[in-house]
């Protein structure tokens, strides 16, 4: 996985090859932090250095740092998927919710 943990905060990394750096964002928070470095160390600490930043401007300001999760979204999926998704859910005698939350978290946890 393209994750990075900086001081308890996940960030997902990705390659620019147009400027020919690593770009880290953070995931979780409730506006967009991003930080580049050339190197996964300098790329480590640049990350430290804009989630402070980031931590003390919400302080300051009184907001939120964190990005809420209601536990609802829409999936845009194949009808075909849908409709077997449904099946299995019936012939398990789940509904459909258990039985994505189920296959999410199989994915997630492995």
């Amino acid at each position: 996985m393209n994750l990075m943990n900086i001081d308890g905060h996940n960030a997902v990394i990705t390659y620019d090859p147009e400027i020919d750096m690593f770009r880290g964002q953070f995931i979780g928070l409730a506006g967009g932090v991003d930080f580049y470095a050339n190197t996964t160390e300098k790329l480590r600490a640049e990350g430290a250095i804009s989630l402070k930043a980031y931590m003390d401007m919400c302080r300051e300001k009184g907001r939120d740092p964190f990005r809420h999760f209601s536990g609802k979204f829409n999936a845009r999926i194949a009808p075909d998927l849908h409709a077997r998704a449904v099946e299995l859910a019936a012939a398990e005698g789940v509904s459909l919710n258990q039985f994505v939350e189920r296959a999410i978290q199989h994915e997630i946890m492995g």
